[in-house]
């Protein structure tokens, strides 16, 4: 008889989130019956996923662990995530990898230009991980992947979910000059939060970034989004409203905070319908053209009609003042 001994020993597996394995586990709060929805598989979200898998393509929907994927996979609607799937930044509530990202793929625009096409989108949501290890953050990257997508889709309009660019001087102005139709930043919860939430991230930076937007083009649609259910006061959350308004954003997200796994921020409370329908009352009468707050509200979750929306809430506010 002969033993074969393996001296090979497997490949040890990275953690996804190394910087919160020291932390002490949060309880998962049992979802009331207004956050369920149902598990994805229908046939045309198998299509889509054989699309983006095909074109080597990560998409947020899943690297977040979207509530919404099995709706919009079924709809043949994804959100590309590029620049990979790792993330510098190691934000409380986020799920995606935290860590060293690779070098970027230069063919990535073209890739996401393809799978765009194949799916047929008529409107696309493109994000990205945090890459403070770029000299620009990957503005440049950003603007390679409009463009790619106008050479092969030239009417699909396009939205860009940006990182915040701290640090990175002349950044915004690149993407802005690739000329997205919907430049989307979101603040993600109110200042006083940001130190456990969103440590790696400035308040009033990202205020500024969205208002720079503007002043570089006036007629750019701009929009952020908040989560809600994270300890946040009511009274905060109108003021955040406000410091949007000030800085000219057009339409404003809200949408319950859903905790990943036991290591990330606990869910403070599952925030009710009516308390989002509340904000969103309040939303309009300060002055947002468009205002998505609910539940399952997500920044590319119905982006294509709420596009539409808003082309048309700017129609009517135009032909109003005439």
């Amino acid at each position: 008889m002969v033993t074969v001994l393996d001296t090979v020993s497997p490949k040890p597996v990275k953690p996804r989130h190394p910087e919160k394995a020291h932390r002490p586990d949060n309880p998962i709060l049992r979802k009331p019956e207004w956050i369920r929805v149902k598990a994805p598989g229908s046939p045309v979200y198998n299509e889509t996923a054989k699309i983006v898998r095909d074109n080597g393509l990560v998409t947020v929907c899943e690297e977040a662990g979207c509530p919404n994927i099995g709706e919009c996979w079924s709809k043949k609607h994804a959100t590309f995530m590029i620049m990979g799937e790792v993330c510098t930044r190691a934000c409380a509530f986020c799920n995606v990898r935290t860590g060293l990202p690779d070098a970027l793929d230069g063919d990535e625009p073209e890739r996401v230009a393809e799978a765009t096409k194949k799916l047929g989108l008529e409107h696309v949501v493109i994000t990205s991980v945090d890459r403070d290890d770029l000299d620009d953050g990957g503005a440049r990257h950003f603007a390679n992947v409009i463009a790619a997508i106008r050479n092969t889709s030239p009417k699909t309009t396009i939205e860009v979910l940006t990182p915040d660019f701290l640090r990175k001087p002349g950044a915004v102005e690149i993407v802005v000059e690739a000329q997205p139709d919907v430049f989307n930043h979101n603040l993600e919860t109110v200042p006083s939060l940001y130190l456990t939430v969103r440590p790696g991230a400035r308040y009033f930076h990202s205020i500024r970034l969205l208002q720079r937007v503007k002043e570089l083009d006036p007629a750019m649609f701009t929009k952020s989004g908040i989560m809600v259910g994270l300890g946040e006061e009511r009274n905060e959350v109108l003021q955040l409203m406000d410091d949007l308004r000030v800085a000219d954003v057009d339409f404003l997200t809200i949408g319950q905070y859903l905790q990943p796994t036991r290591k990330h921020h606990k869910v403070d409370r599952f925030v009710p319908p009516e308390e989002f329908k509340s904000y969103e009352t309040i939303a309009y009468a300060k002055g947002f053209s468009l205002v998505s707050a609910s539940p399952l509200t997500r920044s590319s979750h119905h982006a294509g009609d709420d596009f539409a929306k808003l082309r048309a809430a700017r129609e009517k506010a135009l032909g109003a003042s005439r």
